[in-house]
């Protein structure tokens, strides 16, 4: 009993306070955006996938809010700060992954494609392998006829903590990098052949922004291990 009141104060709390903070935060960082052409073209088709890595979506969620858009997260106990922090920053939140609720997320966020909102999905999911697209996005864009945009950031100075994924968050009065892949357009009606097809040309394709992002800071790799 003392655990779950101290988890329900906790998840009420402690996004809200994160929120905060990285609005402070972020505001000492000198930020630069590459790409904007591209994510213009995929304004002109109404609504778009944007694909970014799993370490890099604190950051994301924050360079991002003032769009509407709705954000795939993990249906987990977890995932639940991460939901609500998303929503204090202005986000739709849709709940699941591909062992929980799969279905049903899918749907749900074809929902919010029909009705113009964009799509933010971490591109290797909520458990990895990091840095490895899964089809769960593939899927989404065949169905909905939306645009898959890759998204990558850099910084000159972060810290990334010992997480699956290497969460990775910009110093202070760092400098910022953020890039907007060629969107990337994804035919209906793929059989299963057809998605992996397409699912390794995205993964490329977010793999190369995210070499050619960290490479303007001097490195191959957000993190050093």
């Amino acid at each position: 009993m003392k655990r779950g009141v101290l988890y329900r104060c906790s998840i009420r709390v402690v996004p809200l306070v994160i929120s905060v903070l990285l609005r402070g935060w972020f505001a000492t960082c000198r930020i630069n955006e590459h790409g904007t052409e591209h994510r213009r073209k995929a304004e002109q088709a109404k609504c778009a996938v944007a694909l970014f890595w799993h370490y890099s979506l604190v950051y994301v969620f924050y360079h991002l809010r003032k769009y509407r858009a709705a954000v795939l997260v993990s249906a987990s106990e977890d995932g639940e700060y991460i939901a609500r922090l998303a929503r204090c920053l202005n986000f739709e939140t849709v709940r699941g992954s591909s062992n929980r609720r799969g279905m049903l997320a899918l749907k749900e966020l074809l929902h919010c494609l029909d009705n113009g909102s964009h799509v933010g999905m971490v591109g290797d999911g909520s458990q990895g392998p990091p840095l490895v697209v899964q089809a769960g996005s593939i899927l989404l864009a065949s169905k909905s006829g939306a645009p898959v945009l890759p998204i990558a950031w850099s910084a000159s100075r972060s810290f990334t903590f010992k997480s699956w994924d290497r969460t990775c968050i910009p110093t202070l009065f760092s400098r910022i990098d953020f890039f907007y892949g060629k969107p990337i357009d994804i035919p209906g009606g793929l059989d299963r052949d057809g998605i992996e097809r397409y699912r390794i040309e995205v993964d490329r394709a977010l793999n190369e922004l995210y070499r050619t992002a960290w490479r303007y800071h001097g490195r191959d790799t957000h993190h050093d291990d």
